[in-house]
């Protein structure tokens, strides 16, 4: 098959491109598709990023040899992550990290969250205020931030959980879209604005990982199942260990990544469910016959829980793309990509695609009972050798969370009209944070509200 050299179609009005995608990036997805068809170019301020969401084009690009990319945008995230994380490693380093950090997100030691994660969902919901209206958001993301402090970080002393609770939260509120969409608002404005106030974020959660790292390495004995004494304790096959200083960048990537991503995905769950009761009555039959006091694993093995997940993360996946700069060319769809252009699968096009998903606007969980959808079909968290590394630790975490919060809690969804996505701080969300009435304990075989 011949092939062009040059980039597919789109526009070149650079700062329009950019704010629309920063806007929404689903609607740009689908009018940049119909305008130009798939692939095309998308030139934003960090660079020229071609884009596609088919099947094919996901295989090529996730299927190519790793050696081909380089992080995208190193220069704008190097600043906010460090120099040592997993999103910024290429080549062999990235192999040789991504190896290290593997086994504290999957299998059994994933498996010893799953009591935390329970725990902190029944924590969230002795909260809720009973008979008024709340934004379910605010307390998905409060359950994601204390499992993260306590099965990432391990800290479990009250005073301390809250001195890391303020520490990360300034520095997710203070890591703003300007900061990452907009590079040259890197700069210091005599100790104002947005990145002089990330800046003093960032230095007061470095203090605290740093005084957290000098306690564990010196009483190494006391490391637990935590993530991070997971780091202190894993070897490369030479038998070196982990850096205090890419312990800390590793630990604000999963920061970055991890903290509003889950919280957010949990308030779309909570939403389409109770859109849909019909959907909601058969969680809960399957949730109560799996009996009073089901473990952890027993929850989070119920093939309708974790296809409720599944399509909540089809219709708002943790990115809606994941681009990756090109250290040499690349063949995708009839073009010869050059080195130095960004590639990505706009995943937020690849889920809605009707021949793979019908009616792919609507709410259907059962359509993951009915087929299982390949690596290059279904794509919420990436795909080839940069996949999100915690991926089985967030649809774990949510699947526990869910079980729990609707087995033993009753909610009334209070949104009058349909709500939509709206950009929260880098990523998007439920533009109201979902409201929700809390009407009291639930007991088995009760209806939804």
């Amino acid at each position: 098959m011949s092939t062009r050299s040059a980039l597919p179609p789109g526009s070149r009005r650079t700062l329009l491109q950019t704010y629309r995608y920063t806007r929404d990036p689903y609607d740009f997805f689908l009018k940049m598709v119909e305008e130009y068809g798939d692939p095309f170019t998308a030139h934003v301020v960090n660079g020229s990023v071609v884009m596609t969401g088919t099947p094919a084009g996901a295989q090529q690009v996730f299927s190519a040899d790793p050696d081909t990319f380089a992080p995208f945008g190193a220069d704008v995230s190097r600043p906010l992550l460090g120099d040592h994380s997993l999103l910024l490693l290429s080549g062999d380093r990235h192999r040789k990290e991504r190896k290290l950090l593997m086994p504290a997100f999957h299998g059994e030691r994933m498996r010893a969250y799953g009591e935390t994660i329970c725990a902190a969902a029944h924590a969230a919901a002795a909260r809720w205020p009973r008979g008024q209206v709340f934004a379910f958001q605010d307390s998905s993301q409060w359950i994601s931030l204390e499992v993260i402090i306590r099965a990432v970080f391990g800290v479990v002393e009250p005073a301390r959980v809250e001195d890391v609770r303020k520490a990360i939260l300034e520095y997710v509120e203070a890591t703003v879209p300007s900061l990452v969409f907009f590079p040259f608002l890197q700069r210091e404005f005599f100790g104002l604005g947005p990145w002089a106030r990330f800046q003093r974020a960032r230095q007061r959660i470095g203090f605290l990982i740093a005084a957290e790292l000098g306690a564990r390495r010196s009483r190494p004995e006391e490391l637990g199942d935590d993530i991070l004494s997971r780091m202190l304790a894993a070897r490369h096959d030479d038998g070196s260990g982990m850096s205090d200083a890419e312990i800390h960048d590793e630990l604000l990537t999963l920061l970055f990544a991890g903290h509003e991503t889950t919280g957010i995905a949990l308030a779309w769950s909570i939403y389409w469910l109770h859109r849909h009761r019909d959907r909601l009555e058969k969680l809960l039959a399957e949730l109560d016959a799996a009996g009073e006091r089901p473990e952890p694993e027993v929850l989070a093995r119920l093939p309708y829980l974790e296809a409720v997940v599944h399509e909540t993360l089809r219709l708002h996946p943790i990115a809606p793309d994941a681009p990756r700069m090109l250290a040499r060319p690349l063949e995708l769809a009839g073009y010869t990509l050059p080195a130095g252009v960004g590639v990505a699968v706009a995943t937020g096009l690849l889920h809605v695609r009707p021949d793979l998903y019908p009616e792919p606007h609507a709410f259907r969980p059962e359509r993951f009972l009915d087929r299982k959808y390949g690596p290059f079909e279904y794509t919420p968290f990436g795909g080839g050798h940069r996949r999100c590394l915690g991926a089985a630790f967030a649809t774990y975490e949510m699947k526990l969370v869910l079980a729990t919060l609707l087995r033993n809690y009753r909610l009334a969804l209070s949104e009058p009209r349909e709500v939509k996505p709206g950009r929260r701080n880098v990523v998007l969300g439920p533009a109201t944070g979902v409201r929700v009435t809390y009407l009291g304990p639930r007991r088995a075989g009760d209806p939804p509200a």
